[in-house]
Order: C-alpha cells, then sequence, then structure tokens
C-alpha cells in the first residue's frame, strides 16, 4: 500500500529515477559485454628464443611488425610474452614447458633448438617456428609441403652457393675454408654439409673449428689460424652469440671472415649475402596471422625465406688488408665504414 502523499512522487520523481537507474544498469551491462567481447578477442603470442643476438632479436621484432601490419594492435588484439634462453638447451626446455602451462594461442619458436623444445613439449597448441634451416633434418615436419601435427613455420636456408661465390670473388686464392659452428646443432650441421658439396664444387676444402658453447668459440677461432685461409659463420646461433671473440681472432692473424647473416658484417665480419632478419619475422607475421584466424599450422606449407642482401664491412677489410673489388661495393646494399 503506498503511503498517503506519495503518490504523485513515485509516479513521477521515482519513476524517473528508477528509468535512469536501469538505463545506467544497462549502460553498465553494455560496457561490461564489450570488454569480455574484447577480452574473448585478444589473442595470446608467447616468442622464444635460443639465444639474444642481433638476428633473433629482428626476427622477434619483425613478427611484432608485421602482426601490427596486420591489424592486430598490441594490447588491444594481441598480447605477448617473450622469453629466451640464453643458449642453454635446459632453458629451452624449462621456457616450453611454461608456455605450454600458459596455454597461448600461438607459441612462435625462433631457431631450431628452440623450435624442437618447443615442438617436443606440446602437440595441441599451434607453434610457428622462424630462422630455423631445415626443419626436415630437425625432425620438426613431416614435410615441407604438408607439415602435419601442430606445427609450421620459416626456413632461413641459406644461398650457400652464393656465399662460396662472394668468398671467391672477394679473396680469389682462398683455397682452405675454416668453417665455426657448434656440431649439436642440427641447423648448423645441415649448413655445414651444402658448404661442404658447394665449395668442392669450387676447389675449396673445409676445415672444421667446432664449439660447443659461446665460451669455446675463441679458442675455435684460434685452432684455425694458421691452417686456413678465410674463416666462415653458418647462422649458428653458438657462434653468432659471441662472434666478436671469433671477429677479434681472425682480424689480428689477418684472415678474412665471412659470415651467413647481414647482421654480422656490423659486428666485424668482412662479408655476407644473407636474410634480411626483419624480412623474416615479417614472413612469419602472416603465418602467424593464418593460425590465429583458424587455419590448422600441420597444413600450412613452409615458407622458405625470401630476398637476399649483400654487406661489406669495410672498415674490417682495411684493417686486415684486404682490397673489396669495386663491383662487390656497387653491389652492397650496405658498406660499413
Amino acid at each position: 500500500m503506498i503511503p498517503k502523499g506519495e503518490g504523485p512522487v513515485l509516479a513521477g520523481q521515482g519513476w524517473g529515477s528508477i528509468m535512469r537507474a536501469l538505463a545506467y544498469v544497462s549502460a553498465v551491462a553494455l560496457v561490461l559485454i564489450g570488454l569480455a567481447g574484447t577480452a574473448a578477442a585478444q589473442k595470446s603470442v608467447a616468442i622464444t628464443a635460443i639465444v639474444e643476438h642481433p638476428a633473433l632479436d629482428a626476427v622477434r621484432d619483425g613478427v611484432m611488425k608485421g602482426l601490427a601490419d596486420l591489424g592486430y594492435e598490441e594490447g588491444t588484439d594481441v598480447v605477448y610474452s617473450f622469453e629466451t634462453a640464453q643458449g642453454n638447451p635446459a632453458t629451452a626446455a624449462q621456457i616450453a614447458r611454461q608456455f605450454v602451462g600458459e596455454s597461448p594461442d600461438v607459441i612462435v619458436a625462433i631457431s631450431t633448438p628452440s623450435a624442437q623444445t618447443v615442438a617436443a613439449a606440446t602437440s595441441d597448441i599451434p607453434v610457428v617456428f622462424s630462422a630455423v634451416t631445415d626443419p626436415l633434418a630437425a625432425g620438426l615436419v613431416e614435410s615441407v609441403e604438408a607439415p602435419g601435427g601442430n606445427i609450421t613455420g620459416v626456413s632461413d636456408m641459406a644461398p650457400i652457393g652464393d656465399h662460396i661465390a662472394l668468398i671467391k670473388e672477394i679473396t680469389p686464392d682462398v683455397e682452405r675454408l675454416g668453417v665455426l659452428y657448434n656440431p649439436g646443432e642440427a641447423n648448423s650441421v645441415s649448413s655445414v654439409d651444402l658448404l661442404r658439396q658447394e665449395a668442392n664444387a669450387a676447389g675449396i676444402i673445409v676445415v672444421d673449428g667446432a664449439a660447443t658453447k659461446s665460451a669455446d668459440v675463441q679458442a675455435a677461432a684460434r685452432s684455425l689460424v694458421g691452417d686456413v685461409d678465410a674463416i666462415y659463420v653458418p647462422t649458428d646461433n653458438t657462434i653468432v652469440s659471441a662472434l666478436e671473440s671469433a671477429v677479434g681472432v681472425a682480424n689480428e692473424a689477418k684472415i678474412p671472415l665471412y659470415a651467413a647473416d647481414t647482421d654480422s658484417v656490423a659486428r666485424g665480419a668482412l662479408a655476407a649475402v644473407g636474410f634480411n632478419y626483419f624480412d623474416v619475422g615479417v614472413q612469419t607475421a602472416s603465418l602467424v596471422a593464418r593460425v590465429l584466424e583458424g587455419e590448422d599450422p600441420g597444413s600450412i606449407e613452409v615458407v622458405f625465406a625470401s630476398g637476399t642482401d649483400l654487406q661489406v664491412n669495410k672498415a674490417t677489410a682495411d684493417a686486415i688488408g684486404v682490397t673489396l673489388p669495386q663491383a662487390v661495393l656497387d653491389r652492397a646494399k650496405e658498406v660499413v665504414e
């Protein structure tokens, strides 16, 4: 029963207040629904790499930039987590297990060791690898055309024939070529096998300089001094992470050191024909986006990195007494002075 005299209040101001309150509640509900929808739509991408060095860091940055260009705005459409194993395989396995426990929408594994540990840790969460030289030899895919399982990615199989041609063009008298690599990295073993084939065809003998950890790189480089005419560094994460120590040995001995990745040229390598690893990351982002949009990674063909740059280090050439041919300087995308 409505108390006497209060009817007009409830019928007028009272009902207006109720309607305004209902409108407010409705507005709040719509906002909450919108936020819930945003949270549901937001994707999570976990990125791991075996070690931090310029090439692998560039891949990570390229992935994030590529996804941004495809409409995945960080913080709104996608959130990232990143971990590096600092060159330690046990840490790489721990990171893989951690990411699997977090159950992201996609795990991006940069480098062969990281891809192998992630692939071993999950058969359910989609995995996109990048900067993996030979995914078939690494046991990551059933075939390049149809990877199978929960994985696909981008291979950075180096144009080793071009590397040998560049070595012959700059230093035509090279007869013995030292190669620094970690025999425990499947990608490096594949690269060195190809290097032997190309070098043998060019009449060059390949001499091994093995280093199983970064601390061994300097000693491995010193073991080649006096036995080789030049040194070659493939896309080996162990060697590249300690490249400056190898460069120091080579420069002191006046031995040209060539690299498979162009990021190493600014760090002292004489020359390199290789991929721009930021662009490799952008290529990887296109596969990540396809997976985020619902495609089965196992049915997405492995992509091979495209485009190669020539970079030379004139300061290194001057320091070791090598004259860079004008034709090489003319072709170079970048000359480090």
